[in-house]
C-alpha cells in the first residue's frame, strides 16, 4: 500500500518490542476511548470539550515518550485537560498503564503524527505545550525532519493564547542553538531568562523522564527553555 499523500511524511518508530499481554490489553480496550477524535475540520476541535465537565484550561506534550512527565503534569493539575501526542505504540501503552494504576483521568491520547491532530484544533485554546526532547536528527541532511521549526512555531502560534507557554528541553546543543536561533527570527515569541540558571536547571514543576535520565547518565548536560507567546504575528515566518 502506498503513502496516503493527504498526510505529511512521517519520521520516526511507531513500535518496538511486541507489548506484554496486559499492556496489549490496555491498548485494546482503554485507548479508544482515550484517543483524541478526528474529523471535525481544521479549527474545528475545542478540546476542551474532551473532558466531563469541560477543563478551562488545556496542555499539550508533543512526543511524551513514555509518559512520565505527562503524568506527572497530570497528577499535579488535575483541574487541566491534558493533550498528549506520541506515534510510538510503546510509550502509549506504558503511559496507559500509568493512568490505570494511578486513576488518572484528565488525559486525552493521540497515537499518530501530531500535525494531523494540530490541524484540527481551535485557534487559541492551548495553555500550555511541551516539547521535551524531541529526536535531534543530527545530520544536517536531515535537519528539515527536526519537530521545533518555523513551520511547526507557525501552527503554534494559531493554537496557543497569548502569554502561553512553550517549553523546549534538548541534551542535543546543536538542536538547542537551532531552537534558538529560530525564536531570534520571530516575535510572536520570545525568551525570557535572568540567568544562565534559567536553561541550566529543570523547570521545578517538571519531573526527570527517562530518556532525560539516560542521558544524564552518559554525561551529557541538558538545557530547558522556556518561550513565551506574545500578541503580535511572526516577523519573518521561515519553512526551516
Amino acid at each position: 500500500m502506498g503513502r496516503d499523500p493527504e498526510k505529511p511524511n512521517f519520521y520516526g518508530r511507531r513500535k518496538g518490542h511486541k507489548l506484554r499481554a496486559g499492556r496489549q490489553d490496555l491498548f485494546d480496550t482503554k485507548l479508544p476511548a482515550l484517543t483524541v477524535p478526528l474529523g471535525r475540520g481544521p479549527g474545528g476541535l475545542d478540546p476542551a470539550s474532551l473532558f466531563d465537565p469541560p477543563k478551562s484550561e488545556i496542555w499539550l506534550e508533543i512526543g511524551f515518550g513514555s509518559g512520565e512527565h505527562l503524568a506527572h503534569q497530570a497528577q499535579n493539575h488535575p483541574e487541566i485537560g491534558f493533550l498528549g501526542a506520541e506515534p510510538f505504540i510503546n510509550g502509549v501503552a506504558t503511559l496507559l498503564s500509568v493512568m490505570e494504576r494511578d486513576g488518572i483521568g484528565n488525559i486525552r491520547l493521540f497515537n499518530d503524527d501530531v500535525r494531523l491532530l494540530l490541524d484540527e484544533i481551535a485557534d487559541g485554546s492551548l495553555g500550555r505545550v511541551f516539547i521535551l526532547h524531541p529526536d535531534p536528527w543530527p545530520k544536517a541532511r536531515h535537519h528539515k525532519r527536526r519537530l521545533f521549526s518555523h513551520e511547526t512555531l507557525d501552527i503554534l502560534a494559531r493554537l496557543m493564547k497569548p502569554g502561553a507557554l512553550l517549553r523546549f528541553a534538548s541534551d542535543d546543543m546543536s538542536y538547542v542553538r537551532w531552537a534558538l536561533e529560530i525564536i531570534g527570527r520571530r516575535n510572536d515569541f520570545t525568551w525570557r531568562v535572568d540567568g544562565p540558571a534559567d536553561w541550566r536547571n529543570r523547570p521545578g514543576d517538571a519531573v526527570v523522564t527517562r530518556y532525560e535520565a539516560k542521558a544524564l547518565g552518559q554525561g551529557k548536560r541538558c538545557v530547558y527553555l522556556n518561550f513565551h507567546r506574545t500578541e503580535v504575528e511572526a516577523l519573518e515566518p521561515k519553512n526551516t
